[in-house]
């Protein structure tokens, strides 16, 4: 019997290489809400929600100057940043586009809504929230039934505190 992983392990944090780290402060500090907690001297540091030790780790120590991967190589295809509910999402979605983010899709997974970008580096992110457990699509057997739908951005925005 394979492995199973225990139900309330979570992804903790992640750390993204990144070329230039004050560049990639201000987008997460200032486009994204996050908040600095420590610089590690010139070359790396940690920002998180609400005060934790980090839920993002930024680097230069392989990166300094570097330039995203050519597209077909392996890598981070994106980082999720859950939000607690529809009203905090279509805010930082507001965050995104008034800091001239250009958005690269949007989509209503059933399941999930979920916004579409990168960062200044090339790193994927995805902003969403996720619907209740109860209220997500099922077919006939119940078995779960993850949607593509359009999401509608403009009723999002309306929603956003």
């Amino acid at each position: 019997m394979a492995y199973v992983t225990h139900p309330e392990t979570r992804i903790g944090h992640v750390h993204l290489k990144v070329a230039d780290l004050d560049r990639a402060i201000g987008f997460y500090r200032d486009v994204m809400g996050f908040e600095l907690q420590q610089r590690y001297g010139r070359h790396a540091a940690f920002l998180s929600a609400g005060g934790y030790h980090h839920h993002i780790g930024l680097n230069t120590w392989e990166s300094l100057g570097g330039t995203p991967p050519a597209a077909g190589h392996t890598g981070l295809y994106h980082v999720a940043f859950l939000y607690p509910d529809r009203a905090s999402l279509g805010m930082a979605l507001k965050r995104a586009l008034e800091a001239g983010v250009e958005l690269e899709g949007a989509a209503d997974h059933g399941v999930s809504e979920a916004i579409y970008f990168r960062d200044p580096d090339g790193n994927g992110i995805e902003i969403y929230r996720d619907r209740a457990p109860e209220d997500w699509p099922r077919d006939a057997a119940g078995e779960l039934e993850m949607t593509n739908a359009r999401l509608d951005l403009d009723a999002l925005l309306a929603e956003a505190r």
